[in-house]
């Protein structure tokens, strides 16, 4: 069915349910993305001030067949938040629906607005001596309301799960424009079909999430960071079972950093102090959090005097203080930024089975070099399985110079994941970048299924076109 365009008449039918605060400049922000790999377009974009709106405005555009783009901090890297092609969608903002409704520490449960970005609610769930662990890089700019839509995973997923896994309750907006008051705080419940977890990942193509009831945990009496100089991913796999041995699954975080992403570091951000000099091919971030009577300092003096003796480790740092480990996570989190200033020619939010990390990051090393001279940093959550697998240009090369080969390295690492009982997407969603691999790797029943409750859904075919499912195939 063909979609009409957000058009200056669409948006008079707005003024009449919408106050003037609601319309927005079309500004440049809103059309792109952090990669640059797309620049969306929007016929208008308006901002609603509660659920109550965003129902009379989704009403609105399925009325009058107009695409509908749901908006939150555009961090996904994914491409789901532009629509480049197509009648000029409606972008939706969540960026007035900021509220933190509630913060319960009895219930451990935070209920929040959409809009709400994801740092002023780890700042109000501190404020009540709790913590919300989803934590990323762009935590300071990415609104709730998006990393609920792509289920999006971070650095602590090892000991709290992704954000699926922090939700206990959704309220959201169908295309219709009916309000789905699924806003629970219940740990249990079995009351048919688990609508929550049908929403949460579906980037916008479903409904619009306007709320979230969020798990909040007690913090850790004691947290330590440490870093170790690993002498490969094996090792690193190793050291990780033998961490759990030693406290459990006390493992907040446990990242796999190359020595090619200190070296991206040095080159694009001196400022940013590298722990080792020379830097060491592999390395690995370790966050500890302890019961009270637990020293983590004491806790990783132990860890590392094992790791020693079965030359897990050759050197290793363990902060002093919050100011240290703060600068330990630095380094892991400037590296996405460090990738994007080099320019890459491939990137990809991988995952396969534990066991089998160590085997695929030879293998694609080995399999990316024999396509070219090519620079590849490897890095990412291994205590999930979550890799980020980017491949750059050599040294000195303009990345122009390379791009045709993009799509033929993108083939050969996704089809080697494939091979390895992988995911193509860990932890960024499918959005516009990845329609084509869900088509080529997933599995047919999947993929009928998917369209099936797409259409059940969004029968008109408003919400997010062509993010996910192909338009053709919703």
């Amino acid at each position: 069915m063909s979609l009409c365009p957000a058009d200056p008449a669409f948006a008079d039918r707005l003024r009449d349910v919408l106050d003037d605060k609601a319309f927005r400049d079309l500004a440049p922000h809103y059309l792109e993305e952090p990669r640059g790999t797309w620049t969306g377009t929007a016929g208008l974009v308006v901002a609603p001030r509660d659920v109550a709106q965003v129902s009379a405005v989704m009403a609105a555009a399925n009325a009058a067949r107009v695409p509908v783009v749901p908006y939150g901090g555009g961090t996904g890297l994914v491409g789901g938040q532009t629509m480049p092609e197509g009648p000029a969608p409606l972008l939706l903002s969540m960026e007035r629906m900021t509220t933190i409704r509630k913060i319960d520490p009895v219930e451990n449960v935070a209920v929040v607005e959409a809009g709400a970005i994801l740092e002023d609610i780890h700042n109000a769930a501190i404020g009540a001596g709790r913590i919300f662990p989803l934590s990323l890089a762009a935590k300071g700019s990415a609104r709730i309301g998006g990393n609920l839509a792509t289920n999006a995973g971070g650095v602590n997923v090892l000991r709290y799960g992704n954000a699926r896994d922090l939700c206990l309750g959704l309220e959201a907006v169908l295309p219709d424009g009916r309000i789905w008051n699924g806003l629970s705080r219940l740990r249990k419940d079995n009351t048919g079909y688990d609508l929550r977890n049908l929403l949460i990942g579906s980037e916008g193509t479903l409904a619009v999430i306007t709320a979230a009831s969020l798990k909040l945990f007690a913090p850790p009496a004691g947290q330590g960071t440490a870093l170790a100089v690993v002498p490969s991913p094996r090792a690193a796999l190793d050291l990780l079972s033998m961490v759990r041995d030693h406290v459990g699954e006390a493992v907040s975080a446990f990242e796999l950093i190359s020595g090619q992403g200190l070296g991206f570091l040095a080159e694009k951000m001196p400022q940013i102090r590298r722990p080792f000099d020379p830097a060491p091919e592999w390395m690995v971030l370790i966050d500890l959090g302890l019961p009270a009577g637990l020293d983590p300092a004491a806790a990783f003096e132990s860890i590392f005097a094992e790791a020693w003796e079965r030359e897990l480790v050759s050197d290793a740092l363990i902060a002093q203080n919050q100011a240290q480990a703060t600068e330990f996570w630095e380094v892991r989190e400037q590296i996405p930024g460090a990738n994007r200033l080099i320019g890459s020619i491939s990137s990809h939010d991988i995952s396969v089975p534990l066991s089998r990390l160590p085997e695929f990051i030879d293998r694609a090393a080995d399999m990316v070099r024999e396509m070219g001279p090519f620079r590849i940093n490897c890095f990412g959550h291994l205590g999930d399985g979550n890799l980020h697998y980017n491949v750059f240009p050599p040294k000195g090369a303009a990345v122009a110079d390379w791009r045709a080969q993009t799509g033929a390295v993108k083939q050969a690492v996704h089809d080697l994941v494939h091979q390895m009982d992988g995911s193509v997407s860990a932890e960024h969603g499918i959005g516009r970048l990845k329609t084509g691999d869900l088509e080529r790797y997933g599995d047919p029943v999947k993929l009928e299924m998917m369209r099936a409750i797409k259409t059940s859904l969004d029968p008109v075919g408003i919400m997010n076109p062509g993010a996910v499912l192909r338009e053709s195939d919703a």
